[in-house]
């Protein structure tokens, strides 16, 4: 760490960025630190060695498949920042994911790791994928993201000062110190890759990989971006990043370059004697050309396909390696495999730092900041629920009171259970897509299991649910003059409940297999069987005998029927019709009513049973569709 920040602050002076944190304070937390801090850089160094890597996608409608690479091979030496180059389709995100594990169906080829295949769990325990979007938290803090990483990526045995002390090193570093209690959402763009690039940091990874690190950044922001990089590579870490078309000054940063084009290999080897090797190929870069440019262009085809096909030639697809800058030195996977005996038996199960009871406390403790935080989650759900419990509450004013008025009392009771459906499903669909970036770089950075990160979401709106759904029922149960009774009460608040809930796993299984456009979609378009089944406009026993089966699997027709159990179920007495000049009250026998909608008005706890089966169905089958969504994507 020493040299790190002894790097870090030379590099900082030379582009005059101010650091509010007197010297004395770092040589104090370095003096600190054991030599078995997690932070420490006793780890062993890591060399890649790629042979022979095809990957192939099937077409989802179509009998076919497409390869995108083509059998490369390469070398990605430790302490190296290697920069995976070529221009838009050549395959270097797809390089990039098959490399850092992050796709493994449709690869065929070995991948060698210190000499020795790679393990994938236990490479994944040294290693850190950066995407190239900056998948942040925007309502928590820079230093809230970094305890929060500190807390899932280190072991919980970890004292929390040694935690600090790691986190404000890194946040030094990288020149985010004096922004630790700005939100990320409010970063610049260079400020939130380096937050990106801090985050993975925690754990002090040996390998990292960051796709596009410098997209939409300012030349200066790239700088130091690639700087920081080349600082962090020195430590002994091995640095690969894609990069599509740098500046002349950008590229000479980079120690090694890897170059594609339609899936296979153009160059491999220093970036110093990628001029040498286009002469070599009597390929000479023009006066005064950018290499960078020249090579994607001669990768793009403009000079002839003939040109493509000599430099694949000259490179053997990536198996040349005599324009690394010592090729001599350079070892084959079996003198690696020697030079790197194995340390210790790492235990495959324990692909996590924390266990699973610490990963959820960790997640709620986050999630409560963020609802907090977030008005639409928060304020506006409770303002809409008090503002729509006063509409209803008015239009259908004392109608619950009333023999005259039971068919408007009905309506209302479908109101409120629409009100509860469409509210909770509909938040769902919308916010839980947007949480999936952010969960696919977490969950794969190995911060988290998939259970914890379920469990926490399901937990974390649960308070915010129930206040809603009371201030709701409060509202409306009163002023449209429902019995006063605490029994009937208590059963219409219960139905109101497991609606909610339903509600949000509905939400939950559309958001975890669709994106937010065709979620808000999916959501209405579900909506309208659920409420065609629930006995409203149609009665249950007028229902064809062949759509029958729509009726036990609506949850809206057990929670019609709970709800009509709860206001007129339960022997209630007759009700006063206070409609003037009505001789004739037909409904003001609630037992007739029951019988013309074809409801006993004796099956609450039927009805919650079936309320409650649907409830876990619907979470189970939520878990088990983001789970697949997660394998999916690999």
């Amino acid at each position: 760490m020493e040299v790190l920040m002894h790097e870090a602050s030379n590099q900082q002076e030379n582009n005059a960025v101010c650091i509010v944190e007197p010297k004395s304070t770092f040589k104090k937390r370095e003096d600190d630190i054991p030599s078995d801090a997690a932070h420490s850089n006793d780890k062993e160094s890591v060399d890649i060695i790629f042979e022979n890597i095809t990957y192939t996608v099937s077409h989802r409608f179509r009998r076919e498949e497409k390869e995108i690479l083509h059998g490369i091979s390469g070398r990605l030496p430790s302490k190296q920042l290697i920069a995976l180059m070529g221009p838009s389709g050549a395959g270097k995100s797809t390089l990039l994911d098959i490399l850092s594990g992050f796709r493994t169906t449709g690869m065929d080829g070995s991948i060698y790791i210190n000499g020795r295949i790679r393990h994938l769990n236990n490479f994944r325990k040294c290693s850190a994928y950066i995407t190239q979007d900056d998948r942040l938290e925007p309502l928590l803090t820079v230093i809230e993201n970094m305890r929060v990483a500190a807390d899932l990526k280190l072991p919980s045995s970890t004292p929390k000062h040694k935690k600090e002390m790691i986190i404000e090193d890194i946040l030094t570093t990288l020149s985010l110190y004096e922004h630790m209690n700005t939100r990320s959402g409010r970063l610049s763009g260079g400020q939130k890759k380096r937050l990106s690039i801090a985050l993975e940091l925690v754990n002090n990874p040996t390998v990292m990989f960051l796709d596009e690190p410098t997209t939409g950044l300012d030349s200066s922001c790239c700088m130091q971006v690639v700087n920081l990089l080349k600082i962090l590579a020195r430590q002994g870490r091995t640095i690969i990043c894609t990069i599509h078309q740098p500046s002349a000054s950008l590229f000479q940063l980079f120690d090694q370059v890897y170059v594609l084009t339609n899936g296979d290999c153009l160059y491999q080897g220093a970036t110093s004697k990628l001029l040498p090797y286009l002469e070599n190929m009597k390929l000479p870069c023009p006066m005064y050309h950018n290499p960078a440019d020249y090579i994607i262009e001669l990768a793009c085809g403009e000079y002839g396909n003939e040109k493509i096909n000599t430099l694949i030639m000259g490179s053997q697809n990536g198996r040349n390696l005599q324009w690394f800058d010592n090729p001599e030195t350079l070892k084959d996977a079996k003198s690696l495999r020697a030079e790197h005996p194995l340390r210790n038996k790492v235990n495959d199960n324990s692909l996590h730092a924390t266990n699973l009871v610490h990963q959820i406390k960790i997640l709620l403790r986050r999630g409560f900041i963020m609802c907090k935080r977030d008005t639409t989650l928060t304020h506006l759900r409770i303002a809409v629920n008090i503002l729509v419990g006063v509409m209803l509450g008015s239009v259908f004013l004392r109608s619950g009171a009333d023999g005259s008025r039971v068919l408007d009392n009905y309506n209302l009771l479908f109101a409120i259970l629409i009100h509860h459906m469409m509210t909770t499903m509909m938040l769902t669909v919308v916010t839980f897509p947007m949480q999936m970036s952010i969960l696919l770089k977490e969950h794969f950075n190995r911060w988290y299991s998939l259970k914890a990160f379920y469990t926490a979401i399901t937990l974390i709106d649960m308070p915010i649910s129930i206040i809603c759904c009371i201030l709701f029922s409060i509202i409306v149960y009163f002023m449209s003059a429902q019995p006063w009774e605490i029994i009937r009460f208590s059963m219409f608040v219960a139905i109101s409940l497991l609606i909610m809930f339903i509600g949000q796993g509905t939400g939950l299984m559309i958001g975890a297999v669709f994106n937010v456009v065709n979620g808000t979609f999916m959501g209405p378009t579900l909506a309208c069987p659920l409420m065609m089944f629930a006995g409203f406009g149609v009665s249950l026993r007028d229902l064809p005998s062949y759509l029958k089966w729509g009726s036990y699997i609506s949850y809206l027709r057990y929670g019609l029927e709970g709800f009509v159990g709860a206001i007129y179920g339960l022997d209630r007495p007759i009700l006063d019709c206070k409609e003037k000049g009505e001789f004739y009250c037909h409904y003001k026998y609630p037992s007739k009513f029951l019988s013309d909608i074809s409801m006993s008005g004796d099956q609450f706890w039927n009805d919650i049973i079936a309320l409650a089966t649907i409830l876990l169905i619907t979470r189970c089958s939520a878990y088990l569709l983001l789970r697949w969504k997660l394998i999916s994507y690999r």
